[in-house]
């Protein structure tokens, strides 16, 4: 279970915004990582939350816990996440729509389908419908897992 997560974006508000639409929660600022930070919660029984901050936030340790330093921001990366909306698909390509980002509808191994989104044409998430959440939960198991490495070709190892 994840509880919460974290990205960042040039517009953090208007992405938290974009996120509460979708998952059909509310945003809200989130003064303890900096200014211009907000947060996406969804309102469940588990708390589920997406923190985002402004591009170029980091976090460092201190003695008190985790703190947000901006840095040199950096454009792409390998975060990503997936989320699941009560919203049909004709519904979230509106909100995406409407808020300037890139979505499109992809099929993964063609196994489940998603709503692939891009933020600031550099942040990926994807967006399951309850279909596609269905897809999904009955692809991604440990069994089925299993069975999809068992069948990938044996692959060379990539020198160090």
């Amino acid at each position: 279970m994840i509880f919460h997560l974290s990205v960042e974006a040039d517009h953090p508000c208007q992405l938290a915004e974009g996120l509460a639409e979708i998952i059909g929660g509310e945003a809200f600022p989130f003064p303890p990582v900096g200014e211009g930070s907000w947060v996406a919660l969804e309102g469940d029984a588990f708390g589920s939350m997406i923190e985002v901050y402004a591009r170029g936030t980091n976090l460092h340790q201190s003695e008190d816990g985790a703190v947000g330093l901006r840095e040199e921001p950096r454009r792409h990366g390998a975060t990503h996440f997936a989320i699941g909306t009560t919203l049909n698909t004709g519904e979230v390509l509106a909100i995406t729509d409407r808020y300037g980002w890139t979505a499109k509808y992809c099929r993964r191994a063609d196994r489940f389908g998603l709503i692939e989104v891009w933020v600031d044409d550099c942040l990926m998430f994807e967006v399951l419908t309850e279909p596609m959440q269905r897809e999904y939960l009955d692809t991604i198991t440990i069994e089925n897992y299993r069975r999809m490495l068992d069948e990938m070709p044996a692959r060379v190892p990539v020198a160090a």
